[in-house]
């Protein structure tokens, strides 16, 4: 819900603020959220040893690489399209996991994650706009794209670690990690904004974003990732475009199409699919929060 709340967000924030200084306003908004929430929970920010290069490598991938690829996408193609490249997420964990990762897909996991991505794409074609791939949006469709596979590969990388450390000290760490080099890398642009021209509006955007759309909304992914594992977490990634509509709907009053319907009903059922495993066993409640 957060996430899909935040397309349209970001799509109207960066009409007054530059996607790198964007970034590094909510990242530092976002550190602070997580480093708040750490210290309430009396966990302790203990690195193990010889995970450092890990941490390193999630938080440049998942925060500074993902992010910019993220931020710049969307500023250069629709939000339709953004939201339908992000779709991919579940597909590239899948087929990357498969093939790297020793995680097979077995019948329904890969009839869900086909399913759902089929309800996204069947959802964006029947909104005002359609999917539009004209060549203004094509560098956005691809840049989403690319971003698709690196958080799909975050992904995959992070559940290993999500062994040794709870979902908020890996987060909080790929925060500080990655967060930081984002912020630094967005100086230039920070020194030249017009700081006067942003609107209030504007800060509330920053604000949605930075606390909830990337500091809570991180905590409860990694959180998934333990709990259901990385397949089956990133199927609910295509509910972002279903609760967008439900959104436009009570808020904008905006009308859905059949066909719209139809595909909120194909992601739902993938949702489902993914989650049935035939072949589990039944794990004792003294180890199920540390298996997929």
């Amino acid at each position: 819900m957060v996430w899909a709340l935040n397309f349209s967000i970001v799509k109207t924030t960066l009409d007054q603020i530059d996607p790198m200084s964007f970034n590094a306003f909510r990242f530092i908004l976002a550190i602070a959220v997580l480093l708040a929430v750490l210290r309430r929970s009396g966990q302790k920010l203990t690195v193990h040893k010889g995970d450092w290069p890990m941490i390193l490598f999630l938080g440049m991938l998942g925060n500074l690489t993902y992010q910019v690829l993220f931020i710049f996408g969307i500023n250069f193609t629709f939000s339709a399209n953004a939201a339908v490249m992000l779709g991919t997420i579940p597909l590239w964990i899948g087929v990357v996991g498969h093939f790297f990762f020793d995680q097979p897909l077995n019948r329904y996991k890969t009839a869900g994650v086909v399913a759902a991505f089929t309800g996204v794409i069947l959802i964006m074609a029947g909104s005002e706009t359609g999917i539009s791939l004209d060549s203004e949006s094509i560098l956005g469709d691809v840049i989403i794209l690319a971003a698709a596979f690196v958080f799909g590969v975050y992904t995959l990388f992070s559940k290993r670690m999500l062994s040794r450390y709870t979902p908020v000290q890996l987060t909080t760490l790929m925060m500080l990690t990655g967060g930081t080099a984002l912020v630094i890398a967005a100086i230039p642009w920070l020194l030249v904004l017009d700081y006067q021209s942003v609107t209030p509006a504007g800060w509330g955007g920053v604000i949605y974003s930075g606390v909830l759309s990337i500091g809570a909304a991180y905590v409860v992914w990694n959180y998934g990732l333990r709990q259901v594992g990385p397949v089956r977490t990133a199927t609910y990634q295509n509910l972002v475009p279903v609760f967008g509509l439900i959104f436009g709907f009570l808020i904008l009053s905006e009308k859905l199409a059949i066909i719209q319907y139809l595909g909120s009903l194909f992601v739902i059922a993938g949702i489902v699919l993914a989650r049935r495993n035939p072949t589990a066993k039944p794990i004792s409640p003294a180890v199920s929060s540390g298996n997929a």
